[in-house]
């Protein structure tokens, strides 16, 4: 017994259909875990939907999106390899840093990423003006913008590509291809309408692959069950149960990516409030489940193990059956299960 992603093909394939038309030049993003469903898999969704060309993470992890797509693979994360480790046909590595752009043998296939407000990596301003000698033999495959998601203080990430084209061709350099992030159809709209010669090329992993939440969920097959009386100690830690429960064992662990987290954004009293209740509970060693059962999310008897967890329920609830499954909400960018199902 297993924890399952459980995937309503045919809702999830419209929902991609619906991205990629309204996205002209889109190009899927498929990277980490694969949004949950393995990259593999969706190098395979991206060739059903006959895109010409996707973006990997890291160059480790072109070759699983190349054994189901044969088209052209960005990588999004800027190589630092040594300069005689060429990337394969069909690959177009992003390169950030003069150093790297120097280093190259001449024919290779390259992106280049523009430093925005991000201030994650790419050439700044000041060192546009060295790029066009280091360009002979580089096949140019176009400048790349990797923008902020929230926007305060005023900021237009939108007004910055702009700003980064003009800037591009005052220098001389080719504008014909605009590789973006996080920027809204709108955006793109008002890009298109006051940059007509440029192709614009949004890369696209959440909202593709993640948009229809309902499309697919993830559940957990129940192993056990055990009443406890008042008192009785249970699982790793010993802890007693301070009254008569069920203590339920269901598949799903850390192994799977059940209850990890990441670090929030934190914004305004409420959300303020919230963070303090829950750590005010996990300080006392309570911790809510992302399981349900009977319409409820359901408490951890400990952490989660692993493989599985334990879960405590009210004796006064009926409690799941084995080889029941309790659906789970899950962070869709860390979580691996064991087999992903139609329905």
């Amino acid at each position: 017994m297993t924890f399952t992603l459980s995937v309503d093909v045919d809702r999830w394939r419209a929902h991609q259909r619906s991205v990629l038309d309204a996205s002209p030049g889109l190009v899927p993003v498929i990277k980490g875990n694969g949004y949950g469903f393995g990259n593999a898999r969706l190098a395979m969704e991206a060739s059903l939907l006959g895109v010409e060309v996707v973006a990997v993470g890291t160059v480790d992890e072109v070759e699983a999106v190349r054994s189901a797509f044969t088209g052209d693979v960005l990588v999004l994360t800027p190589s630092y390899d040594v300069p005689e480790m060429l990337p394969p046909p069909g690959v177009l590595q992003t390169v950030a840093h003069l150093d790297r752009l120097r280093s190259l043998h001449g024919g290779e296939r390259v992106v280049l990423e523009c430093l925005t407000s991000m201030h994650r990596h790419g050439l700044s301003a000041d060192d546009i003006a060295d790029v066009p000698a280091l360009l002979d033999g580089v096949q140019l495959e176009g400048f790349a913008f990797h923008l902020p998601i929230d926007r305060h203080g005023g900021g237009d990430p939108a007004a910055e590509v702009g700003d980064w084209l003009r800037r591009l061709d005052a220098a001389g350099l080719p504008t014909d291809v605009a590789w973006v992030s996080h920027l809204t159809a709108t955006d793109l709209a008002g890009l298109r309408a006051a940059f007509p010669t440029t192709t614009f090329r949004p890369r696209v992993g959440t909202s593709l692959w993640l948009g229809d939440r309902d499309a697919f969920t993830a559940r957990g097959t129940v192993l056990d069950v055990h009443r406890l009386a008042a008192g009785t100690r249970y699982g790793y830690r010993q802890r007693r149960a301070v009254r008569e429960s069920w203590l339920v064992v269901v598949s799903g662990g850390t192994a799977h990516g059940v209850a990890l987290e990441a670090p929030r954004t934190v914004r305004g009293p409420l959300d303020r409030a919230k963070e303090l209740a829950f750590g005010s509970m996990a300080a006392a060693n309570r911790s809510l489940s992302p399981f349900r059962w009977a319409g409820r999310a359901r408490w951890f008897a400990e952490p989660p193990h692993m493989q599985v967890s334990l879960l405590l329920m009210p004796a006064t609830v009926r409690p799941p059956a084995i080889g029941d499954e309790l659906c789970c909400e899950v962070r869709m960018t860390t979580v691996r299960p064991d087999r992903i199902t139609a329905r």
